[in-house]
C-alpha cells in the first residue's frame, strides 16, 4: 500500500473550530482495541526539519489521554521523550495506557507509534479540578509575575487587531510577534544571562473548551524552544555558510533576512560571518507543568519567556514560562536537546550544502 498520512480519509476542516483544533484532532480506533487513537489530519513537517513538528505530537498525545479521564480531571504535568523522527507521510497510532485512577490523581502513558516503532512517549498526570473550592484552604501559593519592560511596568500584549507578521510567518495555526533577545541590566553578554520573549496566540477562536485550550498550549510550547540556544549564543542556523548569503538569489536573501530578524538574531545576516554554525539540533525531552489549566486561553495573547541555565557536552537545557496577557503564570516548561556545532570539512573536501 502506498504511503498515506492518515489511517482514515481526513474529513473536511470544521469551520466552527480554530485552525489549531482541526490540526490536532484525533480519531478513536475502538476496532483495534481500547484507548487507541490516530491522527485525523496530516501533521506538519517544518521545512528542513528531520521530522514532524514535536509540538503536534505532544498535543495529540494529550488529546488522546484527555479522552480517557473523567471530565473533572485536568492535566497538571506532562513528561515527554522524543525517540525517533516522525514522518508526515505515515499515520500515527496513539496507545493510551490507564496506569492509575485515584480519587485526586489519574496517570496515563501514551506511546505514539509509526510502522510498529515508538517515535514518542509521554507520561501525563491529571488532578481533580478544585476550582469549586472556597479558596480558603490555607495552601501555600505563589507565582512568578509578568516580566517588566524598560519602563518598569509589566509588558503589554500587542493589540487585538495585530497584523504585523511578515507574510512568510502567517501560514501556521499560531501567530506571534518578533522574538526579542533581552540582556539583564548592566548589559551582561553571557548566554546564560539572556532571555528571549515573544507574544503568541492561536488564530481564530478555540471552540472546544478547556481541553482544546490545553492542547493548543502544549502545541505552541515546543515552538522556538531548544532553538533558544542559537539565539543567546548567536549561532548561524541556515544550511549554507553566512559568507555565502550575498550569493543567494534576491528572493531567497529576502526570506533568510526575514527569518533572521524574526528570530531576534539581528538586522543583517551578514553580521554573522565568522560566527559558529549549528550542525545538529534535536529535542530529546520535553516537560510541561500546567499551573492554571482553567485560565488557559491560547486564542488570546500569551507571553513566552525562555532562558538556558546550562549547555555543554553536546546538549542544552532551556526553561520556559508561559504567561496570560493579564500576568497569570499558566505553565512552566523544560526541554533538553542535542546541540552540536558544525565541524569544519576535512582538508581537501568541500562541504556538502
Amino acid at each position: 500500500m502506498a504511503d498515506r498520512s492518515t489511517l482514515l480519509r481526513p474529513p473536511p476542516d470544521d469551520p466552527k473550530k480554530a485552525q489549531i483544533e482541526n490540526a490536532l484532532e484525533v480519531t478513536e480506533l475502538a476496532v483495534l482495541g481500547p484507548n487507541m487513537f490516530t491522527n485525523t489530519r496530516q501533521p506538519w513537517h517544518p521545512p528542513g526539519a528531520r521530522g514532524i513538528y514535536g509540538g503536534a505530537v505532544i498535543a495529540m498525545c494529550l488529546a488522546a489521554a484527555q479522552r480517557t479521564v473523567a471530565p473533572d480531571f485536568l492535566v497538571h504535568s506532562c513528561h515527554c521523550y522524543f525517540l525517533l523522527a516522525g514522518s508526515s507521510e505515515q499515520p500515527i497510532l496513539f496507545h493510551v495506557e490507564q496506569v492509575r485512577d485515584g480519587r485526586s490523581f489519574a496517570t496515563r502513558t501514551v506511546q505514539a507509534r509509526q510502522r510498529g516503532r515508538c517515535i514518542f512517549t509521554t507520561t501525563i498526570s491529571f488532578v481533580r479540578d478544585s476550582s469549586n473550592g472556597d479558596g480558603n484552604s490555607g495552601e501555600v501559593s505563589h507565582a512568578s509575575g509578568l516580566p517588566l519592560g524598560p519602563d518598569g511596568q509589566p509588558l503589554q500584549p500587542p493589540p487585538d487587531d495585530y497584523a504585523d507578521e511578515p507574510e512568510l510567518m502567517t501560514q501556521g495555526p499560531f501567530q506571534g510577534t518578533k522574538i526579542e533577545v533581552v540582556s539583564p541590566e548592566g548589559g551582561s553578554d553571557k548566554p546564560g544571562d539572556k532571555k528571549t520573549r515573544q507574544w503568541v496566540r492561536a488564530r481564530g477562536t478555540i471552540a472546544g473548551g478547556v481541553a482544546a485550550q490545553l492542547e493548543a498550549l502544549a502545541y505552541v510550547s515546543d515552538s522556538y524552544f531548544i532553538g533558544t540556544i542559537t539565539r543567546i549564543h548567536k549561532l548561524w542556523r541556515f544550511p549554507f555558510k553566512a559568507e555565502e548569503y550575498g550569493q543567494l538569489p534576491e528572493d531567497l536573501q529576502a526570506k533568510v533576512k526575514t527569518l533572521h530578524q524574526w528570530e531576534g538574531l539581528g538586522e543583517d545576516p551578514r553580521e554573522m560571518v565568522g560566527r559558529p554554525a549549528i550542525g545538529m539540533m534535536v529535542s530529546l525531552d520535553h516537560t510541561i507543568y500546567f499551573h492554571e489549566p482553567r485560565k488557559v486561553r491560547a486564542d488570546e495573547w500569551m507571553l513566552t519567556e525562555m532562558e538556558s541555565p546550562w549547555a555543554g557536552d553536546g546538549r542544552g537545557v532551556v526553561m520556559q514560562k508561559i504567561f496570560s496577557k493579564d500576568g497569570t503564570l499558566l505553565a512552566t516548561c523544560v526541554q533538553e536537546g542535542l546541540v552540536r556545532l558544525q565541524q569544519p570539512a576535512p582538508e581537501g573536501k568541500e562541504s556538502k550544502l
